[in-house]
Order: C-alpha cells, then structure tokens, then sequence
C-alpha cells in the first residue's frame, strides 16, 4: 500500500502511519517494523521522514531523547527532593516539639515559683497585722481588740 503512493507527495504518504517517505528518492515505503530505526540502506536518518513531513527522522529521535531524558532527570530530581525534604522536615518537628515542650516546663516552673512568692508575701502582710490565723486551731473566731 506505501509503495503505491510513491508518486505522489510526502503529505499523502504519512497519512498512513505504516509508511515512511524518503527524500532522497521521493519514494514511500513501508516502515520496517522489525528494526527500530530504518537501515541507512533503505533510507538515510536525514532524509527519511515519519509522521510529519517538516522534520527529518533524525531530529524526531534527538528531540523525543532529550523529552524523555528531561522527564527522567525532572522525575528523579523530585524523588530525591521529596525524599530529603520529609527528612528534613521530621527532624525539625521533632526538635520544635522538644523546644516547645522545654519552654512549657520552663514557664510551668516560674508560674509556681512566683505562686510560692506571693503565698509567702501574702502570709507576711497576714502575721503583719495579726490576720494569720493559728495552725493549731484554724476555725478561732477573730477578736477586735
């Protein structure tokens, strides 16, 4: 079926996707199926064209090796990316939470310890003035004097 549109354009020809066109001859032929890329024998890399008429066979495997290259090199520059930052970020939490935990205990320690002050300040004024009532008997009845 490709070798009976040889004489007619490229266009005509790639609209079948089995078939190849080759500039150097202005010939059609079926693609060879059995070997990746054509032989040059059949038809140089350079003028051989498949599934678009404006670009040669050579620049379509140079361009689509360098997409899948460019996937492949994005793809794993991610991965690592990801795999480091979860890392990273783990660790980080880890060392937020114990800070967090430290500075909670710190405060807790001075919240008391001011509590403990005031207790002692208040029990000051209360003996002061004679408000402080015995630990013997807590339930005495205040007297004026």
């Amino acid at each position: 079926a490709c070798s009976a549109l040889s004489q007619k354009s490229c266009e005509e020809c790639l609209k079948n996707v089995s078939c190849l066109w080759c500039y150097t001859n202005n010939t059609c032929i079926d693609y060879p199926v059995r070997s990746i890329l054509p032989s040059s024998s059949l038809c140089s890399l350079s003028n051989a064209r498949w599934g678009v008429c404006w670009i040669n066979f050579e620049a379509l495997i140079i361009a689509l090796a360098v997409v899948a290259g460019l996937i492949l090199v994005s793809i794993t520059i991610c991965c690592c990316y990801c795999c480091y930052c979860r890392k990273r970020s783990r660790s980080r939490l880890d060392d937020e939470e114990e800070q967090l935990a430290r500075k909670r205990e710190e405060r807790r320690l001075q919240s008391l310890q001011r509590k403990h002050e005031r207790k002692l300040k208040h029990d000051e004024i209360r003996k002061k003035y004679g408000l402080l009532q015995d630990s013997d008997n807590p339930y005495s009845r205040f007297e004026n004097e």
